[in-house]
């Protein structure tokens, strides 16, 4: 073991060179030296370095063998990419995850030697950054011990969000550990019983219900939705139980409708709420069963489906059914915002001040606002194999993927994602709600399992689920070659001048039956601007022929009359298409 091994070496790399020295088992020496060092002043004492266009920063650590080195590039006014070489320049890792805050790296070694710490801009970016070194540590033999590790890796020193996580195997946590802050206004530590929002991990809990009321005859999954909410619009396709449930609906996304509406994502959006925008939508993205694009409402609409169905709230059958049979105590579905949780965590998210409250205020649920812990969620994960609640056909069902209309077979089933993973079959599903970040993560045939949340915005615990499933299952991996072609080359469209555009012509105010709300577009400083009550607002960038680009409403499209005037707008973004606001004046 490294003599500092329980301590982080969070140090201010000084810009000349720096000369850091640890006794190891297995590693002599370990030496930082900065780039251009002659053209450093000897006397500062700040890792704040800045990077212009088109050019790098190169770190050498000189590393004994057998170690596992974390640390990160603070992004403070641009985004980086961190990459690393091991002593034959050979790459081993790239690290490009958000675009400000920490850039984490971290890797393993067991050849001696320089490594190299590439810090350079993403793309055309430009601005200032600092490195640091969290810790050079003897790589852990012990599994646990690595994965603890590969978790505190993820995560700094001192009063800070954290992380909660739990591994299973053969029904029992071989190893769980809470990191981090659950809540930095008192004091509270995370641990593997902190509650947490679990976001869209929630959805196969919604799904199970659905498949065991299906089970049990009281509904059918090619049921038309509108058997049970009727005051659905009638679309003139039938949307089926089991579309909701694959996302192949055609139904817009409840988020990103709420939002166009006028929401803001902090606000308290209740369930009936929902329920009333949906119930105004009049138009589909898609055909039924056409496409899979990934849609709340469905789930939300499931929810409803079970309570109607059974004549029990949602989140009171599913603690009858599902949470106290499987004894899972610190789970429930968070339905009113008001009610006390003890021993939750909060969500934060970071900025160059410091870390802030990312507020959470949902009383709706089915989508999401399951509030569970690593330890709950590991009994759940077993119940796959177990079968304490449900049958052998409801677990099939959960198993099965949607064939599209046209044929092909989607890998997402009742709230997860089915896939082969490095020779193993996997099913997972990660959640993100503010600032809580969760992963679940299964391996039936390795009787494997683990879970990872966060309540800490830029955390990845899909990333960390899957190097703890490396760790544990390494022996029955295996790396498959990539048979993807690559794709083939853009066609060039025909040059567009956004100059060419007459901004006058697009003004005015722009209504949406569908969401009960306007815009009102104007001109500032030579720039089409959006306006609306509830939300800053948003410039629009011509990017085609009466094609605009701007924030949450997506992409605008203006349609003219027969004379060539401006009558309507339609906005299309990831999880809406189409919907119409009606030029007013």
């Amino acid at each position: 073991m490294i003599s500092i091994a329980s301590t982080r070496l969070s140090m201010a790399i000084p810009t000349f060179i720096a000369f850091l020295f640890f006794s190891c088992e297995k590693t002599t020496t370990t030496t930082l030296l900065l780039p251009n060092e002659s053209d450093l002043n000897v006397d500062e004492s700040t890792t704040k370095r800045t990077l212009a266009k088109l050019s790098a920063d190169t770190f050498r650590l000189n590393i004994g063998g057998n170690a596992f080195v974390y640390g990160f590039a603070d992004q403070m006014t641009a985004d980086f990419v961190v990459e690393i070489y091991d002593p034959n320049k050979k790459k081993i890792g790239t690290y490009d995850g958000p675009a400000r805050g920490h850039e984490r790296f971290k890797f393993t070694t067991t050849t001696p030697g320089i490594h190299r710490i590439v810090v350079s801009p993403f793309e055309q970016n430009t601005g200032d950054y600092s490195l640091t070194i969290n810790g050079v540590d003897a790589i852990a033999t012990d599994p646990e011990k690595f994965a603890d590790q590969i978790m505190s890796a993820a995560i700094d020193e001192g009063e800070t969000p954290g992380a909660t996580v739990a591994v299973q195997q053969d029904g029992k946590i071989i190893f769980s550990k809470g990191y981090g802050y659950a809540d930095l206004e008192y004091g509270i530590k995370n641990t593997p019983a902190t509650i947490f929002h679990v976001a869209s991990v929630s959805k196969q809990f919604t799904a199970f219900a659905i498949a065991m009321l299906a089970d049990q005859g009281k509904i059918k999954l090619d049921d038309d939705i509108r058997k049970y909410i009727p005051e659905l619009h009638d679309f003139g396709s039938v949307i089926t139980i089991e579309h909701l449930v694959h996302h192949t609906s055609g139904l817009r996304d409840q988020w990103s409708l709420l939002m166009m509406a006028g929401w803001r994502l902090d606000d308290v959006i209740t369930k009936d709420q929902i329920m009333r925008v949906l119930s105004r939508q009049t138009d589909l993205n898609f055909k039924p069963g056409d496409e899979m694009v990934y849609s709340n409402t469905g789930y939300t609409l499931m929810a409803e489906i079970v309570s109607r169905v059974t004549g029990e709230p949602f989140a009171e059958w599913c603690k009858k059914n599902i949470f106290d049979p499987l004894d899972m105590k610190s789970t429930l579905f968070y339905d009113d915002h008001e009610k006390i949780v003890k021993n939750r965590a909060y969500s934060y998210y970071e900025t160059p001040g410091g870390f802030k409250k990312s507020v959470l205020s949902y009383a709706n649920a089915g989508a999401t606002s399951l509030f569970t812990t690593v330890e709950d969620l590991s009994l759940w994960a077993v119940n796959f194999e177990t079968m304490k609640v449900g049958n052998q056909n409801v677990m099939d069902v959960m198993n099965r993927r949607f064939v599209l209309n046209n044929g092909d077979t989607i890998r997402y089933a009742f709230g997860q994602a089915i896939e082969e993973y490095k020779s193993l079959m996997s099913y997972s599903h990660g959640g993100a709600d503010a600032g809580y970040r969760t992963f679940l993560l299964r391996f039936p045939e390795q009787h494997f399992s683990v879970c990872v949340f966060s309540n800490l915005a830029s955390f990845d615990p899909g990333g960390l689920s899957y190097e703890l499933a490396n760790l544990y299952l390494a022996d029955q991996m295996k790396e498959k070659p990539s048979n993807v072609p690559p794709p083939p080359p853009s066609e060039e469209e025909p040059p567009f001048d956004p100059k060419s555009v007459i901004l006058s012509e697009f003004t005015g105010r722009f209504y949406s039956p569908e969401l009960e709300t306007f815009y009102t577009l104007d001109i500032k400083n030579d720039t089409l601007v959006a306006h609306h009550q509830r939300h800053n607002d948003m410039k629009l960038s011509p990017y085609k022929k009466d094609g605009f680009s701007t924030g949450f409403l997506g992409n605008l499209e203006f349609i003219r009359n027969t004379k060539g005037e401006v009558i309507a707008m339609k906005a299309s973004n990831g999880r809406v298409r189409n919907l119409v606001f009606n030029k007013q004046d």
